[in-house]
């Protein structure tokens, strides 16, 4: 492999995160209000008027706020936000008053193990349905789960998972409907705990998964279609080749490797719309964070967020970069340039 090649997709990658970081800074500096205007707006309309205790909070609030966000130009802030950045402090939280990279630690993990486990399961899933509905082509098989697969990954996720909590939740009670833990185990690596946890994400990662993976088995279908026509396999066939051989090594391999790029990008997909999931099912996650860091305008929560999410898009794009063409010698990952 290339090292000029990897260092140029390297900068590439940093030069891109940049320019988002930055175009994030100026946008999220336009939006009206502030965290003390958006308090006292929703303690006036819920109650009519404010409590001593809730002038205490406003005026906490304030005074974070204002030791965070000085009355200083905008140019000025950039600059000692990006080198805060190279530092590697994120800035403490405005609402929170913690560390943002603290509160970003604590959520983290429970929206990577709803994601992972959704974009493995659905591209599992989907290669296995997709390549039945290719062996299949043009019977009812394959009419019925293309029409199918082609109306599912029409709805969206967070109408699965309405539709996921109704009926599995309430309506049949196999899965809890809120939470992210019963509270009743205490936190460890013991079965009972890591059961309870994958309990109460079975919905969420159920929700993720359905449209994904027959999303991929389209894909998949359309892949393995075009390759079972390919002069290839009927040289293949004549050379006395085993169809279970073909099916995997040749068919199965050569389907799977346009997907491989669409499987690493699926990070930001999905964290999209773990936003709106998390928010359904009250799943103490990453997305839940986002949704309330941007209700409560929290300038610096929102930053740290969308800085993590750039970074984890801009990673998968470059992992998909440097492993294609050990994938598929077929390409050279740079080679060439050489």
């Amino acid at each position: 492999m290339n090292v000029r090649w990897v260092g140029k997709r390297i900068l590439q990658g940093m030069f891109t995160a940049y320019l988002v970081i930055t175009f994030t800074f100026v946008l999220i500096r336009q939006m009206p209000g502030g965290p003390v205007e958006y308090l006292k707006a929703q303690l006036i309309t819920s109650q009519g008027s404010l409590t001593e205790q809730e002038r205490q909070r406003l005026n906490q609030l304030a005074e974070t706020y204002i030791n965070i966000n000085p009355d200083k130009p905008v140019w000025q802030q950039y600059v000692e936000y990006m080198i805060s950045i190279v530092q590697g402090d994120l800035g403490e939280s405005i609402w929170y008053n913690q560390p943002v990279a603290e509160l970003i630690g604590e959520a983290m993990p429970w929206t990577l193990l709803v994601t992972a486990s959704s974009i493995l399961l659905s591209f599992v899933i989907g290669i296995t349905i997709g390549a039945w509905m290719a062996y299949n082509e043009g019977n009812r098989i394959d009419i019925g789960l293309s029409s199918f697969a082609t109306f599912l990954t029409s709805i969206p996720y967070y109408v699965i998972g309405v539709l996921s909590v109704y009926i599995l939740g309430y309506q049949l009670g196999w899965f809890p409907t809120s939470g992210y833990t019963s509270g009743e185990i205490e936190a460890s690596l013991s079965i009972a705990y890591i059961s309870d946890v994958l309990y109460h994400a079975a919905l969420p990662i159920i929700s993720f998964t359905i449209p994904a993976a027959f999303g991929q088995s389209l894909s998949m279908r359309g892949n393995s279609v075009r390759i079972l026509g390919e002069d290839y396999l009927r040289v293949a066939s004549l050379r006395g080749l085993s169809n279970t051989r073909i099916a995997l090594h040749y068919v199965g391999r050569n389907a799977i490797l346009p997907m491989y790029t669409s499987l690493l990008l699926a990070i930001g997909t999905v964290f999209g719309g773990a936003v709106i999931l998390e928010e359904i099912f009250t799943y103490r996650g990453a997305g839940l964070l986002l949704l309330k860091a941007i209700n409560n305008r929290d300038y610096p929560l929102m930053m740290g967020m969308f800085l993590i999410i750039t970074i984890g898009v801009i990673c998968g794009m470059i992992i998909a970069d440097l492993t294609y063409g050990k994938l598929d010698p077929r390409i050279d990952s740079g080679e060439g340039s050489r």
